[in-house]
């Protein structure tokens, strides 16, 4: 995997979450999903946040497995940008 600008930046954080929607043009919406174990009972607990993401050439579909890195605020809600597919839907 070559390295690309934006993933190289110190500081950025990245997430790795899955396409639920791609209707809206040049946007996606990721959801990342996390499982943690509960600080007291240590039970599973599993959550998920949802998070819009340029997609500049439109190459993301719904099911797909993809990162996302932080960036400046590209819409009123844009903060992240796709890196890369790592995982096309069947």
């Amino acid at each position: 995997m070559a390295e690309t600008p934006q993933a190289s930046v110190a500081g950025r954080k990245t997430r790795t979450g899955v396409v639920v929607s791609d209707a809206r043009d040049k946007t996606i919406t990721v959801r990342i999903d996390v499982a943690r174990p509960h600080p007291i009972y240590g039970k599973t607990v599993r959550r998920s946040s949802k998070l819009h993401a340029h997609d500049e050439q439109n190459q993301a579909g719904v099911g797909d497995l993809v990162r996302v890195v932080e960036t400046r605020p590209l819409s009123a809600q844009k903060r992240w940008r796709l890196v890369e597919v790592l995982e096309k839907a069947r």
